[in-house]
C-alpha cells in the first residue's frame, strides 16, 4: 500500500488528468461569455496571488515573457525517466507554433476550448467517418479536430499505467516529472500516422520510453511550469513539471485514435478537457 502522501498526490492529480466536460456531439454546449472566463482568470489571480505558487501551464510558447522566479531543477532529458502515462486533451492546451486558432470559451469547464491546428486540410482528409470516436458523454472525435498528447514522465521507478498515480512509487514521493508534447491533427486518411504506433512503449536501456515520439515537428519549446486541467482554472496548479513541446502538428488517422481508444495501457477512451491558456505574467516562467 502507497505512503499517505502518494495518495493525496495521486488523488490531487487524478482529476486535471481525467477532467472533461459533457457533450454527444460538436456543439452541444453553449459557449459562455466573455465575462465567465475573465472571472475565472480573476479568480485565478486572487487564489495564487502571495501564495507562493511556481510557474503554471499551458502557455503560449511563441512568448519568452514570464515574471515567476519560483525556481525548481529541471527533469533530466525524457530518455533518462520511465514513460508513466500517456493521455491527450481534445483541442491543444498550450498555443503557439502550427495551433494559434482559438477554438473559443466553449462551456467553460474545459470542452470546446483550447487551440486548434492553424493550417489547411484537404477534402478528403475532413470526409466525415461513420464510427463513433471516443466516449460520447465525453464529446466525440471527428476528422479536422486538434489533439494534444502527454507522454508524461517520471524519475520514479515504476510501470507505465493510468493517471498520473503511475508516476510514483513507495520509493520517491516527489518525483521529477516531464512531459514530452505533441500535438496531432485527425484526418481521415489510412496512410496518415497510426495512432498505436506513436504511443507504443518498451524498455529501453532500463527506461520505459514511448519509442515512437515525432522527431520531425520542430525542436521542442522547453519550459518550467505545472500540471493542467480545467480544475485548474480557478486556482494553481502545485505540482512542478518540466515541459517540451514541438511547434509542429502531424496527422494522425481517425480509425487508428478509436482502435486506440478502444483499449489501452492507460485506461483512455476519451480526449480530456483544457485548461484555460495562462497568461498572467506572474504565473509563468521565462522561456530562455
Amino acid at each position: 500500500m502507497k505512503t499517505n502522501k502518494i495518495m493525496l498526490f495521486a488523488a490531487a492529480t487524478l482529476l486535471p488528468l481525467c477532467a472533461s466536460a459533457d457533450s454527444s456531439h460538436k456543439g452541444a454546449h453553449k459557449t459562455v461569455s466573455d465575462k465567465v472566463i475573465a472571472k475565472q482568470r480573476s479568480a485565478l489571480a486572487k487564489s495564487t496571488k502571495g501564495q507562493g505558487f511556481g510557474p503554471q501551464s499551458p502557455r503560449d510558447i511563441d512568448s519568452l515573457l514570464g515574471e515567476n522566479n519560483r525556481a525548481f531543477s529541471e527533469s533530466p532529458a525524457f530518455k533518462e525517466m520511465n514513460l508513466c502515462n500517456i493521455h491527450f486533451h481534445k483541442n491543444a492546451e498550450h498555443k503557439g507554433g502550427e495551433f494559434t486558432e482559438y477554438a473559443g470559451h466553449g462551456d467553460g469547464k474545459g470542452f470546446e476550448t483550447g487551440f486548434k491546428y492553424s493550417g489547411e486540410l484537404s477534402q478528403s482528409e475532413l470526409k466525415p467517418f461513420g464510427k463513433q470516436i471516443g466516449a460520447s458523454k465525453h464529446g466525440n472525435l471527428y476528422p479536422g479536430d486538434t489533439i494534444e498528447v502527454h507522454y508524461v514522465h517520471s524519475t520514479a521507478k515504476i510501470e507505465p499505467g493510468p493517471t498520473l498515480g503511475a508516476c510514483l512509487s513507495d520509493a520517491i514521493g516527489n518525483p521529477q516529472l516531464r512531459v514530452e508534447t505533441q500535438v496531432y491533427v485527425i484526418v481521415n486518411d489510412k496512410n496518415a500516422l497510426d495512432f498505436n504506433t506513436l504511443t507504443q512503449h518498451k524498455v529501453v536501456d532500463g527506461y520505459h520510453q514511448a519509442i515512437n515520439i515525432p522527431t520531425n515537428t520542430g525542436a521542442p519549446v522547453q519550459y518550467e511550469g505545472s500540471t493542467t486541467g480545467p480544475s485548474y482554472n480557478e486556482k494553481g496548479s502545485p505540482f512542478q513539471v518540466s515541459w517540451s513541446v514541438r511547434p509542429k502538428v502531424a496527422k494522425v488517422d481517425i480509425r487508428t485514435v478509436g482502435k486506440w481508444l478502444e483499449g489501452n495501457t492507460f485506461n483512455e477512451d476519451h480526449g480530456h478537457g483544457v485548461r484555460n491558456l495562462v497568461m498572467n505574467p506572474k504565473l509563468l516562467s521565462e522561456i530562455k
